[in-house]
C-alpha cells in the first residue's frame, strides 16, 4: 500500500502522526481492513508519536457493531489505546439504556435494532434490561468516549463545531450533533476541524474542516485520514454491499 499525500489545511508538529477513522457503524470487515492498513503503514514508516482516533458512530445499522466494539476494546494496532470520540449513535444508545421509554424507541428506529441483535438482546426484552447484555469491555468503550481531541492545528469532533464560538466554549451537544451552520461556514476557525457525522461520497477538504464520513454503511467506503506535518493522505476500505 502506498499513500498518496497532498497538502493539508492544518499542520502537526514534526514527529507526530494521526490516523483518524470515519464513522464505522458496525462495518466490521471494512474496519478490520483499515486497521490492517494502519498497522502496515506504521510498520513501514515508524514515527516518534502516532495515535489512532475513531471519530464516533462505531455502532448501529451495520452488520456487526458488537465485534467492532470488542476489537476496539483490545487496543490500537500500533500499540497503546485508541482515542474514541463520542458519536450521536453512542449517545443515543447510552441514553436509551439510562432513560428507556421514547428515548429507547427512538434509538431502535435510528439503527439501534441491529445493535441490539448483535448483543443477542431478545426482541421482547424491556429496555431496562438491555444494558446487561452488553459485555463490560464493549460498554467501557462507549462510556470512555471523549467529546473532542485537539492536536497541533487540528480539532477532532464527531459532528463539528459551532462557528463563532471559541473552541474552549463549544457545547458538547453541538460537537456530537451539529451540521449547519458548520458545514457551509465559508471562513476559517481556530483550528481545522476533522469530523464525520455527515456522509458524502468522497472525503471533503475545506480550509476549515476535513470530513471523513464516506457512508460505509450505506454502500460507500470507510475512510481514514492520515495527518502528518503539513500533508495528508487517505486510506479506504469498501463497506458492506447493499441489496437493491
Amino acid at each position: 500500500m502506498k499513500l498518496v499525500f497532498q497538502p493539508a489545511p492544518g499542520q502537526l508538529p514534526a514527529g507526530q502522526r494521526i490516523y483518524a477513522i470515519g464513522d464505522v457503524h458496525g462495518c466490521v470487515a471494512a474496519h478490520a481492513a483499515i486497521l490492517d492498513q494502519i498497522a502496515e503503514d506504521y510498520a513501514a514508516r515508524p514515527v516518534a508519536q502516532a495515535v489512532v482516533i475513531h471519530m464516533g458512530d462505531l455502532i448501529d445499522r451495520g452488520p456487526d457493531s458488537a465485534t467492532v466494539l470488542e476489537r476496539i476494546s483490545r487496543g490500537s494496532p500500533i500499540g497503546g489505546d485508541f482515542i474514541n470520540l463520542r458519536g450521536n449513535h453512542e449517545e443515543l444508545c447510552l441514553a436509551a439504556f439510562a432513560q428507556g421509554g421514547e428515548v429507547a424507541a427512538s434509538w431502535r428506529r435510528n439503527g439501534g435494532e441491529t445493535c441490539l441483535a448483535d448483543w443477542g438482546v431478545p426482541l421482547k426484552a424491556p429496555s431496562e434490561d438491555w444494558a446487561r447484555y452488553v459485555p463490560p469491555a464493549q460498554m467501557a468503550v462507549m462510556l470512555g468516549e471523549r467529546i473532542f481531541f485537539r492536536a497541533g492545528g487540528y480539532f477532532f469532533a464527531h459532528a463539528g463545531v459551532r462557528p463563532g464560538v471559541p473552541l474552549a466554549e463549544q457545547d458538547p451537544h453541538d460537537m456530537v450533533w451539529i451540521r449547519e451552520p458548520f458545514l457551509s461556514w465559508p471562513g476559517r476557525l481556530e483550528a481545522v476541524v476533522v469530523h464525520g457525522h455527515t456522509p458524502k461520497d468522497q472525503p471533503e477538504i475545506r480550509a476549515h474542516r476535513i470530513g471523513i464520513d464516506t457512508g460505509a454503511v450505506y454502500g460507500g467506503r470507510l475512510t481514514a485520514v492520515v495527518l502528518e506535518e503539513d500533508r495528508l493522505a487517505f486510506m479506504q476500505a469498501p463497506g458492506p454491499r447493499r441489496g437493491r
